[in-house]
């Protein structure tokens, strides 16, 4: 019976744990979005060859960060202090900024159900999930200056 509820306390301490800092967990999750994105800019750009496996792989890469985006968890009331970019809107209009994020992540999921087979189709994916990324940053996000 103890080793159940240590185990059970160790789980809820773990699941508490896992947005303990909601900024720095957020933060964490858009830099590797950007790093992701940026792996498939190389590629539309010349910069790197076209390899279809290595360009959904990293897809689903950014599916998968786009699935760990938890908009309740990752900005909860009080988490808009402190070293963020993120702009007063998100609290203010907290659904819309949900239904840009499902977009993305509809797009993320889009994308790598038909991945493209070559660099133009990648590079219309691409077009669609910067998009996205970039009229999320217009309305929810404080440019630095």
């Amino acid at each position: 019976m103890r080793k159940l509820v240590i185990a059970i306390s160790m789980l809820a301490f773990a699941g508490s744990v896992a947005y303990a800092d909601p900024v720095q967990d957020r933060q964490a999750l858009m830099k590797e979005r950007g790093k992701l994105a940026g792996q498939l800019s190389k590629v539309v750009k010349g910069e790197e060859d076209f390899d279809a496996a290595a360009v959904l792989k990293t897809l689903q890469a950014l599916q998968a960060n786009a699935e760990k985006f938890d908009v309740e968890k990752l900005f909860p009331a009080g988490s808009d202090k402190g070293d963020t970019t993120a702009a007063p809107k998100i609290w203010e209009d907290m659904a819309g900024f949900k239904a840009d994020e499902d977009k993305f992540l509809a797009n993320t999921k889009a994308a790598v159900a038909s991945p493209p087979g070559d660099v133009d189709g990648l590079k219309a994916q691409l077009n669609t999930l910067g998009g996205d990324c970039g009229a999320c940053h217009q309305s929810y996000r404080v440019k630095k200056s």
